[in-house]
């Protein structure tokens, strides 16, 4: 009888993870190596990629379509767009999120308050796109502007501006809409922390004399910040494989290409290149992916 438990103890965690293991390799391992797979044929996945190799032109041979998404001009504009996105819209997604998160507890209707600024989550990115495409909306010919930005703008004296086909405008413009769809999520993880900091430490900051700035920047921040961690990493993905708000508002045009949305548009064109587009967003989540999990180990450590 004891040999017989002793084996069923061991093999009965993996039968446990058994359903979870064979969805992740149906559903993520099997694509990513097929993917990896026809990144190297050509556009029409049946042979080498260096089939596509143009005479009198720099050749890599079965890395051809990696030479495209490295060197191509428009894909330099998506990358150069992408880490714009990451130097910009992170910080200042996870920054809004962590005021509100502060200044929310200070409001009387505290509940309503994180309601109204996580309200847009619930909104689908095509959605909030479109509902965006209207407040930058410009009206040519000398009509009544139909875009609120432009309305305003015109009702104070000023001439409508075209936000969505004015480069750099329009890359700050989509920015804006990340930042406010993903605020509510970094507001929502943010305030769960800074409710569970120890209240004897604020206490004691206040005894001391801490003024509200100092016990943000000297106590509260430091106390949150495997938390601010967490969503800034959370945030660096999300941004790395924007697409839904680029895709509705501009389609890529006038300079505001992404990575994820030039994958999009030659899926159907050019599987070689697509498929090396996505070998490449992968290989740039995967830092971020190591620096997550050996920040969870160092914390298990800690434990």
């Amino acid at each position: 009888m004891m040999p017989a438990i002793m084996k069923q103890g061991k093999w009965a965690p993996w039968l446990y993870l058994l359903p979870a293991l064979l969805i992740m390799a149906l559903f993520i391992a099997f694509p990513t190596f097929n993917t990896v797979v026809l990144s190297f044929m050509d556009r029409t996945s049946t042979q080498s990629a260096a089939v596509d190799c143009v005479q009198g032109q720099p050749c890599w041979g079965i890395f051809e379509n990696y030479r495209y998404a490295l060197t191509n001009s428009i894909m330099l504009n998506a990358l150069s767009n992408n880490a714009l996105w990451l130097i910009l819209m992170v910080p200042g997604t996870v920054s809004a999120g962590l005021l509100f998160a502060v200044l929310a507890e200070r409001v009387r209707y505290e509940k309503i308050a994180k309601s109204i600024i996580f309200m847009p989550m619930a909104i689908s990115f095509i959605g909030a796109g479109i509902i965006w495409q209207f407040m930058y909306s410009i009206t040519s010919g000398g009509g009544q502007q139909t875009g609120l930005l432009n309305a305003i703008i015109v009702g104070l004296g000023g001439q409508p501006v075209a936000f969505m086909s004015t480069y750099p405008i329009n890359d700050f413009c989509l920015m804006i809409v990340g930042v406010w769809l993903w605020t509510g999520f970094c507001m929502t993880i943010l305030a769960a922390a800074i409710k569970n900091l120890p209240s004897e430490v604020l206490e004691a900051a206040q005894v001391d004399g801490a003024t509200g700035w100092q016990t943000f920047w000297k106590v509260m921040v430091p106390l949150v910040m495997p938390t601010i961690v967490v969503v800034t990493t959370t945030m660096t993905i999300n941004v790395l494989k924007v697409f839904d708000i680029v895709f509705v508002m501009t389609g890529g045009n006038y300079g505001t290409e992404v990575i994820a949305n030039r994958m999009f548009q030659l899926i159907v064109t050019d599987t070689g290149r697509s498929t090396a587009i996505a070998a490449l967003l992968i290989v740039l989540m995967i830092p971020v992916m190591i620096f997550n999990i050996r920040r969870f180990q160092k914390q298990e450590e800690m434990r």
